[in-house]
């Protein structure tokens, strides 16, 4: 157990609320990835096929599963920077649901301890 885990379960408590609180500020969340890339078009003879700083774009592209199979999505860049936010949102809210999970197992070790004995 990480040194910040209280060991009672009054502190356990008190922790695990104040997490769910952030969790309940954290608003629109989406999964996926987001990334920008430069392409190489269809035409032979463009600049594109043999020097790389000449490729089209940037274009943003987000990716995600959905059912099993990988979707993806070009982006405009106001589009991208709303996605970006809402993957941040994602990542900081699996975050905060691990930690509560560590100290829901946490209590639940204290309680069993209480019970066993």
């Amino acid at each position: 157990m990480p040194d910040d885990v209280p060991d009672d379960l009054a502190a356990l408590r008190a922790r695990y609320r104040e997490l769910a609180g952030r969790v309940a500020q954290i608003g629109f969340f989406t999964a996926g990835s987001l990334l920008q890339r430069r392409t190489v078009c269809g035409t032979p003879s463009c600049p594109c096929h043999t020097d790389a700083t000449c490729r089209h774009g940037p274009y943003w592209q987000y990716t995600r599963k959905v059912s099993g199979r990988t979707v993806t999505r070009r982006l405009s860049p106001a589009a991208a920077e709303m996605y970006e936010q809402q993957i941040a949102a994602s990542k900081q809210l699996r975050s905060l649901l691990e930690q509560m999970e560590e100290l829901s197992e946490r209590a639940l070790a204290l309680r069993l301890r209480d019970v066993d004995q």
